[in-house]
């Protein structure tokens, strides 16, 4: 029986439903920042399918430094256009050859046409007002890992891979009040109300902030201009959003919440959030993988953070995208099965060649209902966590089946 370091101990600090001003942040699927993402791991996806199909197992890959340079664009109403495109650069490490010993032949994989495709059927996928190859260009270049790492990622004999970094991953739960809002308001207009509303572009951005028991919505909501006949119809629409984020958020808090939209604009003098294609890429917003949500899908400044990129990360042993997706996960299933908690954050470390079941700490921190000793729930918090980590390699397959976000 494996004996892992798992740690339970009070938090350092009061719930974050308790502190008095609590900030939170998305960067919807239309961000720069997320495109980078959302490309990033599509083709992370794409590529470990790939490998599986042609030689039945993950070989070593990295697509988590993809880059974006915005564009420049002309947007009226009625229907503007891009006037310089959009270039997306796809960074990374991929095998490009496999030695198949079995059968004394090499077998090659086009990593470069494999990223290509994935990157176009996300973007054709996801933004429809972006017309892929004219609006925007995508490029890749993927070299291949050092060869250290690559021992560390292919280790024969062994049935848990071993970590390929010295690095940690952090999650928590529950959720707050703040951080549902904030995440629930953007996947709403990026779902239903967008749906019905091709008007509302892909890039928006939510930042709540609550201080005692008021909370405060900013959303920032592109619009597409070819739905929009005029200055009338963009404030009515700005309204409409306004409208539908203050009857979401009244579903999860009893607090008082007041939502604005698109605060810097001046109707006066018809400066608006205005694109051609529904995200600000379109005109001057760059854009980098890992620079926006964590892999929670929020940037929650109340909590502990790993600053690491998860997205496009290989799935197998980069503990920069695993541990994040497990210590998530386990945070979520703590709370959910074991009553009496009100607050917690699990942190896992791992060390570059040790199975990544075996972490070098699980470190997790409770804040417990009143009445709730720690000890009396000690052991129930323990044994989730050692299933969890006995069943890490659960998130390499999660991942490759596109069921976890990461952004």
């Amino acid at each position: 029986m494996t004996v892992r370091n798992i740690r339970v101990e009070p938090i350092d600090r009061r719930a974050v439903e308790d502190q008095e001003v609590e900030i939170v942040e998305r960067k919807g699927i239309g961000h720069p920042d997320s495109i980078c993402d959302g490309v990033a791991e599509a083709v992370c996806q794409a590529l470990a399918n790939e490998y599986l199909e042609r030689v039945g197992k993950v070989l070593h890959y990295n697509t988590d430094e993809t880059q974006l340079v915005a564009g420049n664009s002309e947007p009226k109403y009625g229907g503007g256009e891009v006037m310089n495109p959009i270039y997306l650069l796809i960074v990374g490490r991929a095998t490009k050859e496999y030695e198949d010993k079995e059968n004394d032949e090499i077998i090659h994989i086009p990593t470069e046409k494999i990223a290509l495709g994935a990157a176009r059927d996300y973007l054709s996928a996801h933004f429809p007002e972006i017309d892929v190859g004219t609006d925007i260009i995508v490029d890749v270049k993927l070299g291949e890992g050092s060869g250290d790492l690559q021992s560390v990622f292919g280790e024969e004999d062994a049935t848990i891979p071993m970590a390929n970094d010295t690095s940690f991953g952090v999650g928590h739960a529950p959720l707050s009040e703040t951080e549902t809002i904030v995440l629930e308001t953007e996947r709403h207009l990026n779902g239903v109300y967008g749906a019905d509303h091709p008007e509302l572009g892909q890039d928006i951005k939510v930042m709540g902030k609550r201080e005692d028991d008021h909370i405060d919505i900013t959303v920032a909501a592109a619009m597409v201009d070819k739905y929009l006949s005029g200055l009338d119809d963009y404030i009515e629409a700005v309204d409409n959003v306004r409208a539908y984020v203050t009857e979401l958020a009244s579903e999860y808090t009893d607090r008082s919440v007041e939502v604005y939209v698109n605060t810097a604009d001046n109707y006066e003098k018809e400066s608006v959030y205005l694109t051609v294609t529904g995200t600000s890429a379109e005109m001057g917003d760059d854009g980098s993988v890992g620079r926006g949500n964590r892999a929670n899908g929020l940037i929650t400044p109340n909590r502990s953070m790993s600053m690491e990129a998860t997205s496009g990360k290989n799935p197998v042993n980069h503990i920069g995208k695993i541990y994040n997706l497990l210590s998530t996960q386990i945070a979520e299933a703590v709370v959910a099965e074991v009553p009496g908690i009100r607050d917690m954050r699990i942190r896992l470390l791992s060390q570059i060649g040790q199975p990544i079941d075996q972490p070098h700490v699980a470190d997790a921190r409770l804040v417990t209902e009143e009445g709730v000793e720690l000890e009396t729930i000690e052991d129930d918090v323990s044994e989730i966590i050692d299933h969890h980590l006995a069943n890490v390699t659960d998130i390499t397959r999660q991942v490759i089946d596109g069921e976890l976000s990461t952004f």
